[in-house]
């Protein structure tokens, strides 16, 4: 069986002018070519479509993941090739890959099989380079503090109350806390400090959440990097970074054009993990996609407890954007894990275990279509050890909740194997087949206290009997609160394994305790991090990296990199 790497090596590839010209009416002179097969597309030629009408949006979104797979990202592809061959002209729109989980456990993370994006090694390597200009950006500012410190300190901040870390785009656990400016008067103020991974950045969440090139430069001046000894906040404004940082962002911050598999234009911009972060990609892609195409297939990082309910909660919220339909993916394996089952028995038929992970997919599809009030597909992604009993038992199941539930075969036959799934999303757009939900809605209100808007994502969305937190860390939400930012959305860290804060409670735990472990003001992206459970900003490497397969063979090749 041929890997994902070998599929997309074997590819037939069009040139990037030609994809954009033939599928888009894109000229030549509003693209950017990175090589034969990317671009970036020209702000100055996305401000000039802004008047035309929206298309369709459906955003992809899944069961809570497991070490089975699920296939999230297989299946915006495959469901985007689909919506071509019927008919419709399609974008994917999706988030860049972090080297990371490419180096670590995950691999690459552009789709699989015959539903991917391509050039896949260039997307899950360094792409355009837009998560080193995110990292740079970040830790200019970092430097720059550290500099104002050691040359006299006039804003008077106070070294023990610096919120602002540095970050790198790698799994490195040993840089999760250190010290820095060691080694005399020469290096500045010995200090506490503490590397994350890019994509849990606040740089990255303001990427992804600025309208234009002005907005990113209001918003990075507006980022809080720590307080005075007075306690009063300091801003990358008052250190005069923001500008140079907008410089650094400028040219990253145009979107990525490449393709599918079957030639079909995508999106890649942006990427901000959804267990640490908002989990979108940006919005000025979303935005400049559905100015482009009839029907943009997005997704949300994770499952829909963690990314879908950051893209209603937060993307949504401040962007103005509504999906018109919702694709839930699941494999009947991953539900047979969340029934039980160890991940080596998975292949075996097990109705009772199916029976109770399902459990898993009724709670996010309640979720999607009760408290965001959207209509949604359930997408089985296909594996050849699935039996018809299984299947059936499956589609039984969900028939009380009036949910289209269809099997799906684009890992192996690409956008021929998802075109049931895409005609089932058409039927429910363009109002063949409507759903009966509430109508779209976020899961708390603007002006709730921030506290009330925690407890509502875990009591209404994670199923929770409430949240906790030690008095620190409610004095610090406190204080939030009274400073002005109780009007802020939430943006909740924790595991995406389980509805919990426990990796381990599969299924649909209930009557959990949520425990906020930490709290981030994010000024600049406009959001309050709750950091719940174990949860780490910047994770670690397993014990058998993806690294150690990953490699060039004879002939100048990469090989093993998914």
């Amino acid at each position: 069986m041929a890997s994902d790497i070998d599929i997309a090596q074997a590819a037939t590839l069009q040139r990037i002018t030609q994809v954009a010209a033939q599928k888009l009416d894109i000229a030549d002179e509003h693209l950017e070519p990175y090589g034969h097969y990317k671009a970036k597309i020209s702000l100055d030629y996305l401000e000039s479509i802004k008047d035309r009408p929206n298309g369709k949006l459906i955003l992809v979104t899944a069961i809570s993941p497991t070490p089975a797979g699920e296939g999230k990202t297989t299946t915006t592809v495959g469901l985007g090739d689909a919506l071509n061959r019927i008919g419709k002209k399609t974008m994917v729109c999706l988030r860049e890959p972090s080297l990371g989980p490419v180096f670590g456990v995950k691999g690459g993370a552009a789709g699989g099989g015959y539903a991917q994006v391509v050039p896949m090694e260039d997307l899950n390597l360094h792409f355009t380079g837009d998560f080193n200009a995110i990292q740079l950006a970040n830790n200019l500012l970092a430097a720059m503090i550290d500099n104002h410190i050691h040359h006299g300190n006039e804003l008077d901040i106070d070294v023990r109350r610096i919120t602002w870390k540095r970050v790198l785009d790698m799994n490195d656990r040993a840089l999760r806390d250190v010290t820095v400016s060691l080694g005399g008067p020469a290096n500045g103020y010995p200090r506490e400090d503490g590397f994350d991974i890019v994509v849990a950045s606040e740089v990255m969440a303001i990427f992804c959440l600025a309208t234009s090139v002005a907005d990113l430069k209001e918003r990075l001046g507006n980022i809080v990097i720590g307080y005075t000894k007075a306690q009063k906040p300091v801003t990358a404004r008052e250190l005069k970074a923001h500008g140079a940082m907008t410089v650094l962002l400028k040219d990253a911050m145009k979107p990525n054009l490449v393709q599918t598999l079957e030639n079909n234009p995508a999106i890649l911009h942006g990427g901000p993990f959804a267990n640490i972060a908002h989990g979108c990609n940006s919005v000025i892609a979303t935005q400049a996609s559905l100015k482009l195409a009839d029907y943009v297939v997005t997704e949300a990082g994770f499952g829909a407890d963690l990314g879908a309910e950051k893209f209603i909660d937060i993307k949504c919220r401040k962007s103005g954007l509504k999906p018109d339909a919702v694709v839930i993916v699941a494999t009947i394996r991953a539900l047979k894990f969340h029934g039980g089952v160890d991940v080596k028995s998975l292949n075996t038929e097990n109705l009772a275990a199916l029976e109770a992970g399902i459990e898993n997919l009724e709670r996010h599809v309640r979720n999607v279509r009760e408290h965001y009030g959207l209509p949604c597909v359930v997408s089985i992604n296909n594996f050849t050890f699935d039996t018809p009993a299984e299947l059936k038992l499956l589609q039984d199941r969900m028939a009380k909740h009036e949910v289209p539930v269809i099997v799906a075969r684009h890992w192996a036959e690409g956008g021929k194997g998802a075109e049931d799934v895409a005609r089932a999303v058409v039927d429910i757009v363009e109002g063949r087949k409507p759903q009966k939900t509430a109508g779209f809605q976020f899961v708390y209100p603007d002006d709730a206290p921030l506290m009330d808007k925690i407890s509502a994502i875990a009591t209404r969305i994670y199923g929770a009997a409430g949240v906790s937190a030690d008095g620190k860390v409610k004095e610090q939400i406190k204080k939030l609160q009274e400073a002005g930012y109780g009007h802020y959305p939430v943006c909740v860290a924790k595991t995406q394994y389980s509805f919990s804060t426990d990796a381990n409670a599969k299924g649909a735990p209930s009557g959990h305790t949520i425990n906020i472990r930490e709290v981030r003001l994010a000024a600049g992206a406009e959001f309050i991090v709750m950091i719940c459970g174990d949860v780490m900003t910047m994770p670690g490497l397993p014990k058998l990296p993806s690294a150690e397969k990953i490699d060039l063979d004879e002939h100048g090749k990469v090989v093993g990199l998914f």
